[in-house]
């Protein structure tokens, strides 16, 4: 995963000082440093919803997206090193991992995985989401269900299972006793298409951007596990925590500075 950190070089802060004052080139490095800080501190927050889901079923990882603003273009902004100094790092939001996960046997006949890109549709509080959890169950209006209690939907609508031996099929197509009950609506996404994650690895994506899941099968007595790996993410969590350590030293120093700054030089203006 790619970071991009904002901490810049003692000798750049003192060199700009040709071009412009000190109380300029403390601001802009005390704002660079706190553009930094909150991106970091977002990106953990990310890091440790990845490290806390890597046994949830069906999870997703979700990874930062960084990108760059530059201050208002100005004259002084001439100077390579001045653009560099007011190149602020944030966080501009994040996007879902869709590498699979893995496919563990349970034998449950109600437990359910996807090989290819689909997810289930579930109808939700707030409309129609998408999972990748297929630990299903019946309720007790005989309709099946997610283990939150939110309706899995067939491709007319909720599905009413009768009492029976399950048979489920790659399509989708549900069997009780030699009898179909429904078929699953299996969707992916057009290329391009960022999920939201909306929690219990239910995700959200425009209307527009579902479309039937082509080339995706359903494994009976199946699930997927997360495709976070615990190694990599707790590594990832801790450099990020690192980073933002250094940019909270970064800030006390500047700190340290303006301190400096209006105890020797204000009182000689």
């Amino acid at each position: 995963m790619q970071q991009f950190l904002l901490l810049r070089e003692p000798a750049g802060i003192g060199s700009l000082r040709a071009s412009r004052s000190p109380g300029e080139i403390m601001n802009s490095g005390f704002y660079a440093a706190c553009a930094g800080l909150q991106a970091q501190t977002q990106a953990l927050e990310l890091m440790a919803n990845n490290v806390a889901n890597v046994n949830t079923t069906g999870y997703r990882g979700q990874l930062p997206m960084f990108r760059s603003v530059l201050t208002e273009a100005g004259p002084e902004l001439s100077n390579p090193l001045n653009r560099v100094i007011n190149d602020f790092g944030v966080l501009g939001g994040s996007r879902t991992d869709l590498s699979a996960g893995n496919l563990e046997s349970t034998g449950n006949t109600l437990d359910l995985a996807i090989e290819g890109n689909g997810f289930f549709a579930v109808q939700g509080k707030a409309g129609t989401l998408y999972t990748r959890n297929g630990n299903f169950q019946v309720s007790t209006k005989a309709q099946l269900i997610t283990t939150s209690g939110d309706l899995v939907l067939g491709e007319l609508g909720p599905i009413t299972m009768p009492n029976g031996a399950v048979s489920i099929s790659p399509d989708g197509t549900i069997s009780v006793e030699g009898a179909v009950a429904g078929k699953l609506r299996l969707v992916d996404f057009v290329p391009g298409t960022l999920l939201n994650a909306e929690g219990k690895a239910y995700y959200s994506a425009p209307d527009a951007a579902a479309r039937p899941a082509a080339d995706s099968q359903v494994r009976q007595g199946m699930l997927e596990s997360s495709n976070v790996d615990a190694v990599r993410a707790v590594v990832d969590l801790i450099s990020v925590q690192r980073q933002a350590e250094m940019l909270e030293r970064a800030l006390s120093l500047y700190q340290s500075n303006f301190n400096h700054i209006a105890a020797n030089d204000l009182p000689k203006v």
